[in-house]
């Protein structure tokens, strides 16, 4: 009886010779797709969020106003290098500031988290689809027959995330300052004494959102995790890379709600500041 490998070999020559051009499918023309599911609904919501977020905070920074009240901070604002308020560092607005630019506090430090969320990893997912159509979504054709990718300008300027992450990091210390300041109210005779206020909750809501987007960053991991072959021969690194994983599997929405949660302690404090609501003390 013949050796199987043998029979196989026998039984391919037999068959004729397959055509060894396999036919190419036409690529999807733009938004052309065979699924049935509302893909679209996802892509209308990032644009309207981002878009709305974008609008209010360009807004919010030009105003140079009403960004605090009594112990409270807006972390559009945080924080205060230079500024009219009891919050700034250095003082009022400095004598190097461009005459033909609007001066504002929160020019100076808003560019810092504006990047490392604009270059966030699940932001580049949501934006590329829902913005630039890049595709629109899995499946469905998109507009360009090219792709380039992120190794070519401008996209290859992602790759600074990682440093954003750093300073992004430094910043989230001070925003956990500025919530511990917002326990400290100053009473009628110009004494700080502890208190929580409504603003105070809002602050420490707005904070501990932002630490979990920041410490859920896929960078973050690497940061802690990276440049070890047995992560277990750590124990510290090793829970630092646990808690970090944590918080990544719930990225998605830490990088939501900590975008409402940014825009909504700066809506509560302005309104706050211009009188429209009082601050209800707690304690």
């Amino acid at each position: 009886m013949p050796h199987p490998r043998v029979r196989t070999t026998k039984l391919l020559t037999r068959m004729p010779r397959m055509n060894r051009s396999l036919p190419v499918m036409d690529q999807r023309g733009f938004g052309e797709t065979l699924r049935r599911d509302k893909w679209w609904i996802a892509n209308i919501f990032v644009v309207t969020v981002l878009s709305s977020f974008l609008a209010y905070a360009t807004w919010a920074a030009l105003q140079n106003a009403f960004y605090t009240h009594g112990p409270y901070l807006s972390p559009f604002y945080s924080p205060e290098l230079f500024g009219a308020s009891p919050h700034a560092w250095f003082g009022p607005k400095p004598s190097w500031w461009p005459g033909f630019i609007p001066f504002s506090p929160a020019l100076i430090i808003l560019p810092v988290p504006a990047l490392f969320r604009f270059t966030c990893y699940y932001y580049r997912g949501a934006y590329y689809k829902a913005f630039w159509a890049d595709p629109p979504a899995c499946s469905v054709g998109e507009p360009r027959k090219t792709y380039l990718g992120e190794n070519s300008f401008p996209l290859i300027m992602q790759n600074v995330h990682r440093y954003a992450l750093f300073f992004s990091f430094i910043f989230l210390i001070f925003l956990w300052h500025d919530a511990y300041l917002a326990l400290w109210f100053t009473d009628a005779n110009g004494v700080e004494r502890f208190g929580v206020g409504v603003g105070t909750i809002v602050m420490f809501a707005n904070v501990s959102m932002l630490s979990g987007y920041t410490l859920g960053c896929h960078s973050m991991r690497h940061l802690v995790g990276g440049l070890l072959d047995r992560l277990s021969t750590s124990p510290v690194r090793k829970l630092a890379y646990d808690c970090s994983s944590a918080c990544n599997r719930g990225h998605m929405n830490w990088a939501w709600v900590s975008l409402f949660g940014v825009a909504l302690t700066d809506v509560y404090i302005r309104l706050c500041a211009m009188g429209v609501l009082t601050d209800l003390r707690i304690i």
